[in-house]
Order: C-alpha cells, then sequence, then structure tokens
C-alpha cells in the first residue's frame, strides 16, 4: 500500500512537471519570439523537449503500478530518440541564431520576461527536484531517482537564463544573450546525446549525476 502511494506521488510530480513545461515553453517561445530575445526562445523550445522525455517518464510511472519493472520499453526508448534528435536541432537551431546576431548586430527588446520565468522555474524545479530524490529514494527506484537528477539540467539551464536576462538589462551589452544562448546550447547537446546513450543501454542514470551534485 505504502509502494502505491509514493507511485502515485511520483505520477503527480511527472504530470506538474508535464503541465509546467508547457506553460513554460508557451510564455518562454512568446516572449522570446516578440522581445526578440534569443536565449528566452531556446529555454522555451528546451522545455517542449523535456516533454518529451517527461512523456516517456510518465509511461515508465504507469508500468510501475502494476509491475516491479523499470527496464525501458521501446515506448521510453522511443522517446529518449525523439528527445535526442530534438536537443540536437535545438543545439543546431541555438548556434545557427547566435551567428546571425552576430552578422547582423540583432539585439533584445527587453530581458524582463526572462527575469521573470527564470526566477519561477528556478523555484518550481527545486521543490520538483526535492520531491522526486525523496520519492525515488523511498521507492528505491534508479528510474524515478535518474529523473530527479536530470530536472537539476533544467534549474541550472534557469540560471544561466536568469544571468543574461540581468545582465542585459543592466548593462545592455547584446553579446550576453548570445552567450546565453550558447550555454543553452551546449546543455542541449549534452542532453541529446545523453538520450541517446539511455536509449542504446537501456541505463536511466543521468549524465549529470556525477557532477550536478
Amino acid at each position: 500500500m505504502q509502494r502505491q502511494k509514493l507511485i502515485q506521488l511520483a505520477l503527480i510530480l511527472t504530470i506538474i512537471t508535464l503541465t509546467y513545461n508547457f506553460a513554460e515553453g508557451l510564455i518562454s517561445v512568446f516572449f522570446g519570439i516578440s522581445d526578440d530575445t534569443l536565449v528566452l526562445l531556446g529555454f522555451g523550445v528546451d522545455s517542449f523537449v523535456e516533454m518529451i522525455s517527461a512523456f516517456g517518464i510518465l509511461h515508465m510511472v504507469l508500468r510501475m503500478r502494476k509491475s516491479q519493472a523499470e527496464t525501458p520499453d521501446s515506448f521510453e526508448k522511443n522517446a529518449l530518440r525523439i528527445t535526442g534528435t530534438a536537443f540536437y536541432l535545438l543545439t543546431l537551431g541555438l548556434v545557427v541564431g547566435v551567428a546571425i546576431n552576430f552578422y547582423t548586430g540583432d539585439e533584445p527588446g527587453t530581458t524582463v520576461v526572462g527575469i521573470i520565468v527564470s526566477s519561477a522555474s528556478i523555484l518550481t524545479m527545486w521543490f520538483l527536484m526535492r520531491a522526486k530524490q525523496n520519492v525515488g529514494r523511498k521507492l528505491n527506484s534508479a528510474a524515478i531517482i535518474a529523473d530527479a537528477n536530470c530536472t537539476k539540467t533544467c534549474f541550472y539551464l534557469s540560471f544561466i537564463l536568469l544571468a543574461s536576462s540581468l545582465l542585459y538589462e543592466f548593462t545592455g551589452i547584446g553579446w550576453v544573450d548570445n552567450l546565453g544562448s550558447l550555454g543553452i546550447a551546449w546543455f542541449a547537446f549534452t542532453e541529446g546525446r545523453e538520450a541517446f546513450e539511455k536509449a542504446r543501454t537501456g541505463n536511466l542514470s543521468c549524465g549529470c549525476e556525477g557532477n550536478c551534485h
């Protein structure tokens, strides 16, 4: 009975993750385009890509309600491959966007929304990370603990967005937005590589687990 309650909590946390990432993605992409801030746009697209991975976790948690199995099945492996491809495309898009911005000299109109979104994301991801870690430890679930560790990536991405948004808002230096975009591009590339590695090996441990504490 206790196990089922914990799995139900894990399910709720996954649904919260999906819902928040969807709202965050919509807001970030809309204002990233309207305010000409590439780092916010990239952050928003990253939120949508994270949703693909979260659907894989949702599928696994639903399977855990019926059995002890945590080995990724074909649905979860396909979700990981799609996630990896999307992250690589995001990386390419951000690098090209930065190159275009350097060539044209385009700068954001404002980064106030980036400050607000990143601040909300830092608080939300910290809560989700800690809650998932707690549930994962109690269930002795490698899958949920790995999901908690990978939530740290979103947590750190939020700091990149916050730092670049604050710096631009207070200094007006255009290349700060491009630098933040390259930071997100690097995280997107590493996440894409990890997603393909997980799909290949079936090992759900997060690549950032060893250096994200």
